[in-house]
């Protein structure tokens, strides 16, 4: 898996070195979504590991009395006893702190998604340290949000794998968060979040419109995914057009966060384009493979712009 630094670099010191699509949105799942956390956060560790592990009221007691015995916790004793796993341990927390934790199924299904599949990993620290430096940079209070675009100069540098992880930190803050699929060159968003992919961005702008093109991601009741779709022969003829400015500016309005995964910049001009009908761009740069030519270039193709240029991330691995 790719390791990111937890520090933004400035792009200019890194130089140096439709209307119809918002109306799929989904409604606000917050009632529901809140109670269902509060239930868990209401509840004892005890209480949650009974119920997903389906203990009896022997096991519980065995677990009450090692507790008092060893002046544990109840989960520690449980897992001593066999009653449950940690990992166990770490979702009936994760239920108690309203903190989203991936069930085992979904890590074997999306084994990048290490925000989601270990929360608290150093990976997973390393995103939350980038999300707070984006809030500063970028999604401040008080004023309209851009879109954030997630550009680099080749493929194989991890940007699809931080586009995913920035998205899911951001959705657990509990604002909702959208992750757009603009790659229409080599889409990966769907893979990664196991989703469907028969209709997506593609079909919004070139006017075939599915209502169902936002999908919400399991597990994670404020983010939701908008996927490419088909793959368009002509990629960049669609995000030329005025009708992709107007959806970015539309998401925005209705998302607290917006996140847009977009094609490698070797490709052609794609990401330059998005970037600046998104207004903000962070700059995925994986070391010692991308180049300091590749990385001007880029950095160069949005000056000029309103583009708000975030600063540049280096993938590690």
């Amino acid at each position: 898996m790719a390791q990111f630094r937890d520090t933004l670099l400035d792009a200019n010191d890194m130089s140096n070195a439709g209307e119809s699509a918002v109306n799929s949105v989904p409604p606000l799942l917050g009632s529901r979504a809140h109670d269902a956390d509060a239930n868990g956060r209401n509840r004892t560790i005890g209480d949650i590991l009974a119920e997903l592990r389906d203990l009896t009221a022997e096991q519980v007691a065995k677990a009450l009395s090692y507790q008092q015995e060893k002046g544990v916790r109840f989960g520690e004793a449980a897992v001593a006893l066999g009653f449950a796993s940690n990992d166990d341990v770490l979702f009936a927390l994760s239920r108690q702190f309203q903190y989203p934790y991936a069930p085992e199924e979904r890590r074997r299904t999306g084994p990048e998604l290490v925000a989601l599949n270990e929360p608290f990993s150093s990976a997973a620290e390393n995103f939350r340290a980038l999300r707070s430096q984006l809030m500063v940079r970028v999604f401040r209070e008080g004023g309209p949000r851009p879109a954030l675009a997630v550009i680099s100069p080749d493929s194989g540098d991890g940007k699809t794998y931080a586009a995913s992880n920035l998205a899911v930190t951001f959705a657990q803050l509990g604002g909702r968060t959208l992750l757009v699929d603009a790659d229409m060159r080599g889409p990966r968003v769907h893979e990664v979040f196991g989703l469907r992919n028969a209709a997506g961005l593609s079909s919004i702008l070139s006017g075939r419109t599915d209502k169902q093109v936002i999908q919400q991601v399991a597990g994670l009741p404020s983010l939701f995914v908008l996927p490419v779709g088909t793959t368009p022969p002509n990629p960049l003829e669609l995000v030329e057009r005025p009708a992709f400015g107007l959806l970015m500016r539309e998401l925005s309005s209705k998302f607290d966060h917006v996140i847009v995964d977009t094609p490698a910049a070797v490709y052609g001009s794609d990401a330059a384009v998005i970037a600046a009908k998104c207004g903000a761009a962070i700059v995925i740069a994986r070391k010692d493979m991308s180049s300091t030519d590749a990385l001007r270039e880029l950095v160069a193709a949005l000056q000029g712009t309103s583009t708000k240029m975030a600063g540049a991330v280096f993938n590690q691995r």
